[in-house]
């Protein structure tokens, strides 16, 4: 017998920014190279998948920092959005 847990996925839809890096909500230091998120409402950890709603590109890594979801540079790098600077993203809790 397979027993499957499910947990309700909330889909969120909003704009996404990047920034350079700095010392975080939760104190941690990220850099340019790490694929990190601020989110306003998600727990420090929380993994969440985003795409870039443009052109389909997906991006899955940590929640560090608690704040609306602005993005590493390489995790705008992975969406293909570096030229357009923001872009309107669906952000998934894993």
């Amino acid at each position: 017998m397979l027993i499957l847990a499910l947990r309700p996925v909330h889909a969120e839809t909003g704009i996404a920014v990047f920034y350079g890096g700095g010392r975080t909500a939760s104190g941690e230091v990220s850099g340019p190279n790490g694929l990190t998120a601020a989110h306003r409402t998600l727990p420090f950890g929380t993994k969440v998948l985003v795409t870039n709603v443009r052109n389909g590109r997906p991006s899955s890594f940590a929640s560090t920092i608690a704040g609306h979801i602005d993005l590493s540079l390489a995790a705008a790098r992975e969406l293909d959005m570096i030229r357009v600077g923001a872009t309107r993203v669906s952000v998934v809790p894993q």
